[in-house]
C-alpha cells in the first residue's frame, strides 16, 4: 500500500512501519498509509538550523519577494490539491478557504517586506537617549532566532494551516519543520512537494513530516520556537513537555474553543441584523462542516427570541444539502473520518443530557451522490438550552463538526457572562447595529475573546465572517483557547525574532541598526546628495546648507498665499500672555524654506518628493531670524515598482534646522524617492551603434534563436520604420487587461527574455529577406533610424502605436530602442 512520503535532510523518505490508515472521507476508500518510525527526526531539526544561515542571511525584502514569488507558483497548481481536497470531505468553498487562503496568507505576509527595513533584522522603537550629552544612547533591534519552527498542525486546514504558519516564520527568516495531522496529511504532502520542486525556497527552509510523531519535542533547543494547533488537552500536554520547560522554548498553542456569537437585542426578525445572524451562524455551523476552530459553539440570543431563532435557523439549515463535495448542488461535505463522526456524536451526548436537540438527527443522514454508510457523513445538529448557567456541558464540551447551541439572555451583561463561561475562546462575535451596545459588549467581553466580530447591515457584504482569521490580525485566544497568538502582521514575525537592548554612542549605533542616529557622525558628502543614484546613498551621508535670513515680509506673503492668519503671524498686538515675543514664522514656511536651502534645482535621480514622516518645531523663530539646514540620509528602504516608473527606492532624510547661534530650533524626516542606477543596458549612442554595425559580419552565429545576422537587421529596421511612424497599419497584439502592465515593462531594467517572438512573426520561421545582401541591410536599418529621430525632433509631442506596448511617447521609444538594440547586439555577441 502507498505511503504518505515525508522530505526531511533534503530527501523525499517513507516510515519503516506499516503507519496509520488514511481513508477517503466520502467513499471511504483507503488512500495511504502514514507511517512515520524509523524518521530521524533530531536529524531533521539539526538539519533545518544548520541549513537556516541561507534564510537568516536574506533581507526582509528578499524574504518578501521570496514568498510572493511562491504564492504566484503554488497559485498556478491550485486546481490539482482541490482534488485531493476534496477526499478531505472539503466542498468547493471549504477548498477555497483551505488552499487559496493558505495562499493568501503567503500574499499578505510578503507585503510585510514593505514595513521592514532593507537587511537581515529588524529595528523596533524609537532610540532612546540615556546621557544628557547625547554621547551615549540605546536601541531595541530584533534578530532571526537561530532555530526551526516546529509546526504541529490539526487536521482541518492543512494548506491554511502549514502556509499561515510558515509565511511568517520565513519572513522572520527561521526555517520550518511542519507535522501535519495524518488524516489529511496526503494534501499538505501534495503542497509541500510543489514547493520543494519549485526551488524557491533555499534547501532546509521547509520540512515535512506527514504524520504524528511523539518524539519531536525531545530534542528542540532554546532557539526553536513550537507552535500547536490542536484539542486544548493535547496542548497543555505538550506546553508541559520536560523539554520544552528545560530549554525556555517559546510555544505557541492555537486550541479548539466553544466561540460565542450574540444577537443584539435590538436585531429583532425583520431587522437586516437578524436576517445576518441567522446566515452567520447557518455558515459558520456548515461550512468544513463545522470543523473550524473558530466556528460559532454558542447561539446567546435575547430570551425573548430564542424561539424565532430556533425557527429561522431551523429553516436556514434544511437548505443545506449534504453529500459528495465535487457535486455543485452540495453544500455541505462529511467529516474527516468516521473516527471524528463517532468523537462528534459522544459530544452531542454529553452536552444533550441537560440541552435538547431540536434539530438534526444523529442516526438519520441524506445524501447526494454518495453513500452515507461508506463516508463520514453526519447531519447538523441544533441544540437549545433554557438553563445556560445551570448546564455547564455546552460551555466546556465541544463538538467539532456542525454543532451549535441556542441559549437565552436576559441582559447584556448575562450575555457577557455567558460569552465568558467558555473560559477563553479564538473569536466572538455581536451582531447589532446599535453602537452603544457593541461598545459595552466588547469593552467587557474583550479579556475573555482573541477577537471580536461587530457585525451589522453597514459592514456585513464586505465582511469576511466570524470565523475567517485573517494574515494581518492576530489569531489566538486566552484560556481555553491556548493563550497563544499566530498571525497579526508584525507582530507575528516578532514571534520568532529575538529582541535586543543595544546600547552605544549615536555613530556606533548607526552603523548597527542601519539607521541614522541624531548626534552621530555626518559622512561629509562630495556633491549634493540629490546628486546621487540610490545604490550611491550612504547612511549618514551630509551636508550643510548656506543661510537664509527669515523676513517680515516672508512671514506676511506666506500667510497670504496659505491664507493661514494664525495672530502669532498676523496680529502682533495680540502676543501678550503668548509664548511667542514677536512676528513669529509659520512652522510649514520653515520647513518650506529648509526644503529652499536643500533641494538640489536641476534634474537628477531624485524623481518625487515622497513625503514627511515626522516634524517637530523646537522653539519659535521670528522675522530677522536666521536659519541653516543639515541633511542627513537617515534610512534607505527598497520599493517594487509596478507601473510606468524607473526602479526606485526610497531615502530618509533626517533635516535638522539651526539658528545662527548653532542651536537646533526644528527637525523633520523628509522621504524621497530616488532611482536606481541603470547598469544593464548599453546606451545605444550613434557611435555605439556604429561599432556595433562594423562587428556584424555575414558569418555571425546567434547566442540564441534561428535569426542570421541579416534577419536581425532588417527586423530592427522594421521596427523603426514603425517607430517613425511610416508603418501604423496593425492592431495591438497584446490582450487590453495586461496592456497597462506590459507597458509599463518599458521603464523596468529587465532584459527582454531570450526567443522572445515577434507578433508578425511565425515561431521558429525565418522570413524571407528583403535586401540582396547584409551591408545593404545595414545601410536601410541607418535610413530608417534617421528618419526616426527626425520624426520625434519635429514632432516631440507624438504618441504612435507599437504592437506589443501599445500608444508610446518619444521617452517610451527611447527606452524601447535602448531595450530591443542592447537584445539582439548582445544575440549576436557585439556588446
Amino acid at each position: 500500500m502507498k505511503k504518505i512520503q515525508h522530505y526531511i535532510t533534503g530527501q523525499w523518505l517513507e516510515g519503516i512501519d506499516k503507519g496509520i490508515p488514511v481513508f477517503d472521507a466520502i467513499t471511504g476508500e483507503l488512500i495511504a498509509n502514514s507511517a512515520v518510525e524509523g524518521l530521524n527526526v533530531a536529524d531533521a531539526l539539526q538539519y533545518g538550523r544548520d541549513k537556516g544561515e541561507a534564510l537568516r542571511k536574506m533581507t526582509f525584502q528578499e524574504r518578501g519577494n521570496m514568498i510572493k514569488k511562491l504564492a504566484l507558483y503554488l497559485t498556478k497548481k491550485k486546481d490539482t490539491f482541490y482534488e485531493l481536497s476534496y477526499r478531505t470531505g472539503a466542498t468547493k468553498v471549504d477548498s477555497w478557504i483551505d488552499i487559496e487562503g493558505g495562499f493568501g496568507n503567503l500574499f499578505a505576509n510578503a507585503s510585510l517586506r514593505k514595513l521592514f527595513p532593507n537587511q537581515s533584522y529588524h529595528v523596533e522603537g524609537d532610540p532612546i537617549d540615556l546621557s544628557r550629552g547625547g554621547r551615549f544612547m540605546a536601541h531595541h533591534i530584533m534578530v532571526p532566532k537561530k532555530g526551526v519552527a516546529v509546526h504541529i498542525n490539526a487536521f482541518n486546514f492543512p494548506v491554511w494551516g502549514m502556509l499561515e504558519k510558515c509565511a511568517v516564520n520565513w519572513m522572520a527568516g527561521v526555517p520550518a519543520v511542519v507535522l501535519p495531522a495524518p488524516s489529511s496529511s496526503y494534501l499538505a504532502e501534495a503542497v509541500a512537494r510543489e514547493i520543494i520542486v519549485s526551488g524557491i525556497l533555499p534547501e532546509g527552509a521547509l520540512q515535512i513530516i506527514n504524520g504524528t510523531v511523539k518524539t519531536i519535542l525531545d530534542t528542540v533547543e532554546s532557539q526553536d520556537v513550537v507552535t500547536f494547533t490542536g484539542s486544548a488537552a493535547t496542548g497543555r500536554l505538550l506546553k508541559a513537555h520536560p523539554r520544552i520547560i528545560q530549554e525556555a522554548v517559546p510555544f505557541t498553542m492555537e486550541a479548539d474553543s466553544l466561540n460565542a456569537s450574540i444577537l443584539g437585542e435590538d436585531a429583532v426578525p425583520g431587522t437586516p441584523e437578524f436576517d445576518i445572524f441567522i446566515k452567520e451562524v447557518r455558515k459558520e455551523m456548515t461550512v468544513k462542516a463545522g470543523q473550524k476552530c473558530t466556528a460559532i459553539r454558542r447561539i446567546i440570543v435575547p430570551e425573548n427570541l430564542v424561539e424565532d431563532v430556533q425557527i429561522e435557523l431551523g429553516k436556514a439549515l434544511d437548505k443545506v444539502t449534504i453529500g459528495d463535495p465535487r457535486l455543485k448542488e452540495v453544500r455541505m461535505g462529511s467529516l474527516i473520518s468516521k473516527e471524528q463522526v463517532e468523537e462528534v456524536r459522544n459530544s452531542v451526548s454529553d452536552i444533550a443530557k441537560k440541552a435538547k436537540i431540536v434539530y438534526g438527527n444523529l442516526d438519520k443522514i441524506e445524501t447526494i451522490g454518495a453513500d452515507a454508510e461508506k463516508g463520514a457523513f453526519i447531519s447538523p445538529i441544533l441544540l437549545r438550552e433554557d438553563h445556560p448557567f445551570d448546564n455547564l456541558a455546552v460551555h466546556e464540551r465541544e463538538a467539532f463538526g456542525p454543532v451549535s447551541t441556542i441559549m437565552p439572555y436576559k441582559t447584556l451583561e448575562e450575555a457577557v457572562a455567558l460569552s465568558q463561561m467558555g473560559k477563553g475562546s479564538l473569536v466572538s462575535s455581536i451582531i447589532t447595529n446599535n453602537d452603544n451596545i457593541a461598545k459595552e459588549y466588547v469593552v467587557n467581553a474583550a479579556s475573555h475573546h482573541g477577537r471580536i466580530l461587530v457585525l451589522n447591515r453597514e459592514n456585513a457584504k464586505e465582511s469576511t465572517g466570524h470565523g475567517s482569521p485573517l494574515p494581518n490580525l492576530v489569531h489566538g485566544g486566552p484560556g481555553r483557547a491556548g493563550g497563544g497568538e499566530e498571525m497579526g502582521g508584525m507582530r507575528g514575525v516578532k514571534h520568532y525574532l529575538q529582541r535586543t537592548a543595544i546600547q552605544g554612542s549615536p555613530t556606533t549605533l548607526t552603523e548597527i541598526t542601519g539607521i541614522y542616529q541624531p548626534g552621530g557622525a555626518y559622512k561629509e558628502a562630495e556633491q549634493h546628495p540629490f546628486k546621487y543614484h540610490w545604490e550611491d546613498i550612504q547612511l549618514g551621508m551630509s551636508m550643510k546648507t548656506h543661510k537664509r535670513t527669515l523676513t517680515d515680509s516672508d512671514i506676511i506673503n506666506f500667510s497670504n498665499l496659505t491664507w493661514d492668519h494664525f495672530y502669532a503671524h498676523t496680529d502682533i498686538t495680540s502676543l501678550d500672555g503668548s509664548i511667542f515675543e514677536k512676528r513669529t514664522a509659520h512652522g510649514y514656511f520653515i520647513l518650506a524654506a529648509a526644503a529652499g536651502l536643500f533641494v538640489y534645482p536641476n534634474k537628477g535621480p531624485v524623481s518625487a518628493n515622497y513625503g514627511l514622516e515626522e516634524c517637530r518645531f523646537l522653539r519659535p523663530l521670528y522675522h530677522n531670524d536666521t536659519i541653516y539646514v543639515r541633511l542627513t540620509c537617515k534610512q534607505k528602504i527598497d520599493r517594487d515598482v509596478n507601473g510606468a516608473e524607473h526602479p526606485s527606492g526610497i531615502v530618509k532624510w533626517f533635516a535638522e534646522v539651526f539658528d545662527a547661534d548653532d542651536e537646533l530650533v526644528a527637525v523633520a524626516t523628509v522621504l524621497t524617492m530616488v532611482q536606481k542606477k541603470q547598469d544593464v543596458f548599453v546606451e545605444m549612442t550613434d557611435d555605439k551603434i556604429q561599432e556595433c554595425l562594423s562587428k556584424l559580419t555575414e558569418d555571425a552565429k546567434p547566442k540564441w534563436g534561428i535569426m542570421t545576422p541579416q534577419h536581425m537587421i532588417e527586423h530592427l529596421e522594421y521596427t523603426y520604420r514603425i517607430a517613425s511612424g511610416e508603418i501604423q497599419d496593425f492592431e495591438v497584439s497584446t490582450p487590453e487587461k495586461i496592456l497597462e502592465k506590459v507597458h509599463a515593462s518599458l521603464y523596468n531594467y529587465d532584459k527582454f527574455p531570450h526567443n522572445t517572438n515577434f507578433p508578425l512573426l511565425e515561431k521558429d520561421t525565418l522570413e524571407k529577406l528583403r535586401y540582396d545582401n547584409l551591408e545593404k541591410a545595414k545601410l536601410r536599418f541607418t535610413e530608417a533610424r534617421e528618419a526616426y529621430k527626425t520624426f520625434f525632433k519635429e514632432n516631440p509631442e507624438a504618441v504612435l502605436k507599437n504592437m506589443v506596448f501599445g500608444d508610446m511617447n518619444r521617452y517610451e521609444w527611447y527606452l524601447l530602442e535602448r531595450k530591443h538594440l542592447n537584445h539582439h547586439f548582445e544575440q549576436f555577441g557585439l556588446i
